[in-house]
């Protein structure tokens, strides 16, 4: 007989229907695919959502059989600190983290920020994120979310001039950031930068493909490229300093809080920016990544507000404004 008082894991697939569909430069898709880890000791459980990405090889079932092999390590009572090494980073281990110190935080009775010492998050304006796809069609969809003061546009390539300049005039008060998803080349970078310098874009993720971004460190960038695609956590910051001005921390990537809170500190002592960014998931995803925020100076944590619906005790959000979590979702 297995006593309370030995953890006990369990993981699980979810599926989350968006509202209409998600495109990027990759592709569309149309139902968020999370996976769920939950550890539970002595009558409390901690939970934790990752989204598996197929960029970086993932998958739902592969990452769930990943957390499903820490069972006898979290049975013997591994810790955070311990997973760290245990598991690499990404999606697995971003759930299994967050769920570890959630289940923590329940059995200290505080809240998660108090216990990792990290300041008290407050509420945040959260980028609204707009599809890639024709002008028109951005265009149309941007003049619905005009009302939001911090846009973020989906760019794929060829075109991108035209589409931010529709985006641009059909929300003409909104600060733009765009997402490349790693579309451009180096042949087009320059033009494809002035153009969203031109209408007043602030910020420029991934324009280039990861591992193929020398030439930002040649060009004269007159507006802030972020880095994604090519950050991953602390060890890859350094080399990207030269070509990047911001990175965009995300706990699937980082695989975990644990490492994201670590990485931020790290990010800002080389003089990055930070943004704090995710997946489509739901609010159990966003909930971890609110204790980034208080060192962002972009927050992209709308991932619910594309879904056809969330889960029970959801983040706050009102309008642009996202809330920290109630203790019942999470931390």
């Amino acid at each position: 007989m297995t006593s309370s008082k030995v953890p006990l894991l369990r993981a699980r697939i979810e599926r989350f229907p968006i509202a209409g569909s998600f495109t990027i430069s990759r592709g569309a898709k149309t139902e968020a695919v999370t996976v769920v880890a939950e550890v539970s000791r002595s009558g409390l459980t901690g939970r934790g959502e990752c989204v598996p990405y197929s960029r970086y090889g993932e998958t739902p079932e592969a990452t769930l059989a990943a957390i499903g092999a820490m069972q006898a390590a979290v049975a013997d009572g591994m810790t955070r600190q311990a997973l760290q090494a245990a598991i690499p980073p990404g999606a697995a281990r971003n759930a299994l983290d967050c769920a570890l110190i959630d289940l923590e935080a329940k059995a200290a009775r505080l809240r998660a920020w108090n216990l990792l010492e990290r300041p008290v998050p407050g509420e945040r304006t959260t980028a609204y994120t707009i599809s890639l796809g024709t002008p028109d069609s951005m265009a149309a969809a941007t003049a619905r979310a005009a009302h939001r003061p911090l846009l973020k546009i989906k760019l794929g390539g060829n075109g991108d001039p035209e589409r931010i300049a529709a985006v641009r005039k059909a929300a003409p008060e909104s600060e733009l950031i765009v997402d490349a998803n790693e579309s451009w080349t180096e042949e087009n970078l320059e033009y494809n930068l002035a153009a969203c310098d031109a209408v007043g874009v602030t910020l420029v993720e991934q324009p280039l493909p990861a591992g193929k971004d020398d030439a930002l460190a040649r060009v004269k960038r007159p507006l802030a490229v972020c880095a994604d695609e090519s950050v991953h956590d602390r060890s890859s910051l350094a080399p990207l300093r030269e070509r990047y001005d911001a990175v965009n921390i995300k706990l699937d990537k980082t695989g975990g809080l644990t490492e994201a809170l670590a990485m931020a500190d790290a990010a800002q002592a080389l003089g990055f920016e930070i943004m704090i960014g995710c997946m489509v998931a739901t609010s159990l995803s966003m909930a971890p990544a609110m204790l980034v925020t208080p060192q962002a100076r972009f927050v992209d944590l709308d991932g619910p507000l594309l879904l056809a619906r969330d889960r029970d005790h959801a983040l706050r959000y009102d309008d642009s404004l996202v809330y920290p979590p109630d203790a019942s979702l999470w931390g």
